[in-house]
């Protein structure tokens, strides 16, 4: 720790430092950073030693990890999420609940159709609760505006995210919005983002391992001037730290099968809000047209 290393104060202070930061931690520390981003509500109510077994480290690299940004220890960095970003929620943080019902279901036996629907419903159903968590009202807010100013939308998402990405790409041609699905057909994913330019922006969908080609798409983006709009499941995600606006979403995982429920529910909400934002901005325009 540096003599003007000055801890953060706020939880979104400690988040803003270490995506400032995370390109340049060590691999370790970037495994530990990127477990303070995902799961706020478990390192400020867990232990030292679960935190590390959770995150597949040794309790000294967590401490180590709280010194290099100004803290005594790892006490200190835990108080400071517990006593900012959780003090109005009480409940049971999002991995917690999961874990519990990952271990109701393993107990279960495979009882019919009916059951297993049942499980769906439910591990999806959280997924869904936690959504409204990781997604705030002003960064969806500022996805919709990303959309407003493009120009062209290009939207790219392969395998897993691929039905989420089609469905951005379908849902926005039908608003009106001049959109390029990058779809990759015929290994023509680079060839498809060649004409992506400064005023455009490029949605990118990925997760847990990353398409590469999602990536590469991300990085053609970027290079070529144009905004990016990542949905994703971490903020340090290979397409989340070039992004200029980024959505976290964290699926739910039902007998090893993981689910894209809260994914398309936040593709429907951005595109219904693009929609409704343009609609009330032509009413307004038609309002202040001189009449004949």
């Amino acid at each position: 720790m540096t003599e003007t290393q000055r801890a953060p104060i706020t939880a979104e202070e400690l988040r803003a430092a270490i995506l400032q930061r995370y390109d340049s931690l060590s691999k370790r520390l970037q495994q530990i950073a990127r477990y303070v981003l995902d799961e706020p509500n478990e390192l400020a109510l867990e232990t030292l030693a679960v935190i590390a077994s959770r995150s597949g480290v040794q309790p000294s690299a967590i401490v180590r990890f709280a010194k290099s940004f100004g803290f005594d220890g790892a006490s200190q960095m835990q108080r400071l999420f517990r006593d900012g970003l959780l003090s109005a929620h009480a409940a049971l943080g999002y991995s917690e609940r999961v874990r519990n019902f990952n271990r109701a279901v393993d107990g279960r036996t495979r009882g019919g159709r009916g059951k297993l629907l049942s499980e769906f419903i439910e591990g999806n159903g959280l997924a869904l609760q936690n959504l409204a968590q990781t997604v705030s009202d002003d960064e969806l807010a500022a996805a919709v505006r990303l959309l407003e100013l493009a120009d062209t939308v290009y939207v790219v998402g392969f395998r897993r995210a691929f039905p989420v990405s089609s469905y951005l790409a379908y849902s926005l041609q039908q608003t009106g919005k001049r959109t390029v699905f990058v779809n990759g057909v015929g290994g023509m994913a680079r060839q498809q983002m060649q004409t992506i330019a400064p005023r455009d922006l490029l949605i990118a969908v990925s997760y847990q391992p990353y398409a590469e080609e999602t990536v590469n798409a991300v990085e053609a983006a970027s290079g070529r001037g144009a905004k990016v709009l990542s949905i994703s499941d971490s903020l340090v995600s290979p397409i989340a730290k070039p992004a200029n606006v980024t959505l976290q979403v964290r699926e739910s995982e039902i007998r090893a099968f993981r689910s894209l429920s809260a994914s398309m529910c936040l593709a429907q909400a951005l595109v219904i809000g693009f929609a409704f934002e343009a609609s009330r901005k032509e009413e307004a325009r038609v309002r202040r047209r001189p009449k004949s």
